[in-house]
């Protein structure tokens, strides 16, 4: 059977790669909610602390994604190969959102975002000493390109330099670490045991920072919680259905539509539009990462083609 076609999943059945239709209208629909979550998250950055912001959603998210497994009994869920990675996961996460939430407090979303994508790129960065991976010039130059183009938004030592544009791509650097841990545990353990393991650790990890920007949450904001929370959610589960159904490789550009999603959604909540150097230097950070996707598809067929008989199982 080509592994094109189908794959096996880690229970031994045989999980459909071919729907990709299927599987972008999947992803749209899981970067569309994780979207909303920003937007509604900036609008209450006006009354709350970014940190409040991320532990209610973790808290909201844990509700339902524990609920959902445990109510199952699937207790054995908890059981895991690797938990030092899987404590360590949620952290990255929680401090690439920590990081988001508070640039949103003083710059508009889909600058914000822009900056965002970068994580590619450090991904590359930190594959050399985590991974062990060999990273060629081609690589590198897009890692440059890239960064070129969040100097090209960010402006530093200009008259609208903000410091939190730092915060936002620290955040960046964060979501790498996020995606690096990710790698590791991708033949280790379960998807469902990760995502729990992500939804708790979630809370655990900012429960460690709320108590010092606390502020007590009105019946608003506890709705506003839960509704990012079964947001994110659901945002995780469309994801898992898109991977279930294509190839990464497929889906990976399809993650740059969120530019579009926020600034749709930053000009409805706040009347925001992209300026025009926001806009060149995502198209510049878009390019770079796409190129980046192109030379993992080069290296991925040269591989095949040196080794065909992986590609059969």
């Amino acid at each position: 059977m080509n592994s094109i076609n189908s794959r096996t999943d880690q229970q031994g059945r045989v999980v459909s790669t071919n729907q990709p239709n299927l599987a972008i209208v999947y992803l749209l629909a899981s970067i569309g909610l994780i979207s909303l979550v920003d937007t509604v998250s900036k609008f209450y950055t006006r009354e709350l602390h970014a940190i409040m912001l991320v532990w209610g959603y973790f808290i909201a998210m844990a509700t339902f994604v524990a609920g959902f497994f445990f109510l199952q009994g699937r207790f054995d869920l908890l059981s895991c190969n690797r938990p030092g990675l899987q404590i360590a996961r949620p952290g990255f996460l929680s401090g690439s959102i920590a990081c988001l939430f508070v640039s949103l407090t003083y710059l508009p979303i889909a600058e914000a975002t822009a900056i965002g994508f970068t994580a590619p790129l450090f991904i590359i960065a930190l594959s050399v000493p985590v991974l062990g991976e060999r990273v060629g010039w081609h690589r590198w130059l897009a890692v440059l390109v890239g960064l070129a183009g969040v100097l090209v938004i960010v402006r530093p030592g200009g008259s609208v330099w903000h410091w939190s544009a730092a915060i936002a791509l620290l955040g960046a650097v964060s979501f790498a670490c996020f995606q690096i841990v990710t790698r590791m545990l991708a033949d280790q353990d379960r998807h469902q045991t990760t995502l729990l393991y992500t939804a708790i650790g979630g809370v655990g990890w900012t429960s460690l920072l709320v108590p010092f920007f606390w502020t007590t949450p009105s019946s608003t904001h506890i709705i506003m919680f839960a509704a990012i929370g079964a947001m994110g959610a659901g945002a995780h589960f469309f994801l898992l259905q898109a991977f279930a159904r294509a190839e990464a490789s497929l889906l990976a550009p399809f993650n740059y539509s969120k530019l579009i999603w926020v600034t749709v959604l930053g000009y409805l909540a706040f009347g925001d539009l992209p300026g025009f150097d926001t806009i060149v230097g995502s198209t510049i950070i878009a390019a770079a990462g796409l190129y980046v996707l192109y030379r993992e598809n080069l290296r991925a067929k040269s591989t095949v083609a040196e080794f065909p008989s992986r590609n059969v199982s």
